[in-house]
C-alpha cells in the first residue's frame, strides 16, 4: 500500500495530477481541497495517498494532509459511497465543514454536493457520526487552506466545466454553474472553488 509520496509536480488538471517520483510518473486523483494547496508546476510536493487495487486498474488518491485522507477512508466505508462520491464531498467542503454538517444533521447542505442526493446525505449523517467521533480527527479551519495557485491552462473555463463533470455534475449543470460566475482572470481551480461554494450555500 502506497501511503505517502514526495516528488516534482508535473501537471495538475482537476481531478488529476501527475507527480514525478525519481523518474516515475504517478497519476493521482485528488479533491479540490488538495488542489488549492498545490505549489507551482516544477516544485516539490509531499502528499498523503490512498491506494485502491482492482482487477482492472490501480487507483491512487492524493490528499494535502492526513486528516483529509482519514475522512476519505471513513467515507469509503459508508454504504453506497465510492471513491468518486468521497472526492466530490471533499471538493465541496473541507473536513471541518463536513463534520459540522454531520453532527448538526444538516442533510440539506450535504445534498447540494455533486452526486449526493437526499437519501445519501441522510445515510452519511447516520453512519459518519459515530465514525467521526471514534476517529478523533482534528478539525481544521477553512482559512487554514492556502489560496489557490494558478493552473496553467489554455481555457480555464472549459477545464473547470470538465472538473465539475468529473466530480459528478451532469454537463449542462456543470456548464451552468461555471457560467453563472464572473470567470475573467480566474484560474480553473478558482472557478471550480467558487462554483462549489455557490452550490453548497
Amino acid at each position: 500500500m502506497i501511503g505517502w509520496m514526495r516528488g516534482t509536480l508535473l501537471a495538475k488538471t482537476p481531478p488529476f495530477l501527475l507527480l514525478d517520483v525519481r523518474g516515475i510518473g504517478y497519476e493521482l486523483e485528488g479533491p479540490m481541497t488538495t488542489f488549492y494547496t498545490l505549489p507551482d508546476l516544477g516544485d516539490t510536493v509531499s502528499l498523503f495517498t490512498h491506494q485502491i487495487i482492482r482487477d482492472d486498474a490501480h487507483h491512487l488518491y492524493a490528499f494535502a494532509n492526513e486528516q483529509e485522507r482519514n475522512v476519505f477512508r471513513l467515507l469509503l466505508k459508508v454504504n453506497g459511497v465510492g471513491a468518486k462520491v468521497a472526492l466530490a464531498i471533499l471538493s465541496g467542503m473541507d473536513a471541518a465543514t463536513f463534520s459540522q454538517c454531520v453532527f448538526e444533521g444538516d442533510s440539506a447542505r450535504l445534498s447540494k454536493l455533486p452526486g449526493i442526493g437526499k437519501k445519501t446525505s441522510e445515510r452519511l449523517i447516520i453512519e459518519m457520526r459515530d465514525r467521526l467521533e471514534k476517529s478523533n480527527i482534528p478539525a481544521y479551519r477553512p482559512s487554514d487552506v492556502p489560496s489557490p495557485t494558478a493552473l496553467p491552462a489554455d481555457d480555464p473555463v472549459k477545464e473547470a466545466v470538465s472538473a465539475l463533470i468529473s466530480l459528478g455534475l451532469k454537463p449542462p449543470e456543470a456548464s451552468r454553474q461555471v457560467h453563472a460566475i464572473h470567470t475573467e482572470g480566474l484560474s480553473c481551480e478558482e472557478i471550480v472553488r467558487q462554483a462549489l461554494k455557490t452550490m453548497v450555500k
